[in-house]
């Protein structure tokens, strides 16, 4: 292998080695943006259909799901998981088409956290 003339001088003028070794901090990463997924109370979706969604999409156990659609239904809305962008956008995708084909009006949103 051919070293460049420039790479030989340089080796001469430096016997360890350490020529050009630049240590840079690196940077911090940051993480990306969180997302809370909401469900949207209304009056006409059945409960036992939001308990399937919660277990279904959000992976929830019957008894954590029962919790999260009294709480809808007594507040109007809840947090049901937080997510990233995608994953949280996907959430609200499946559930509004899965709410849609059954028809029912179940609203799900998300928003930053």
């Amino acid at each position: 292998m051919h070293t460049p003339p420039q790479m030989m001088a340089d080796r001469k003028d430096d016997p360890e080695g350490d020529l050009g070794v630049a240590t840079k901090t690196k940077p911090k990463t940051q993480r990306p943006p969180l997302y809370k997924v909401l469900l949207l109370n209304d009056d006409y979706t059945p409960m036992e259909f939001v308990v399937h969604i919660l277990e279904r999409f959000f992976g929830l156990n019957h008894a954590q799901a029962f919790e999260i659609m009294l709480t809808v239904h007594k507040k109007g809305l809840a947090v049901v998981g937080v997510f990233s962008h995608e994953v949280a956008e996907t959430k609200v995708a499946q559930v509004m088409d899965f709410a849609r084909r059954h028809q029912h009006p179940l609203q799900c949103t998300m928003e930053k956290e």
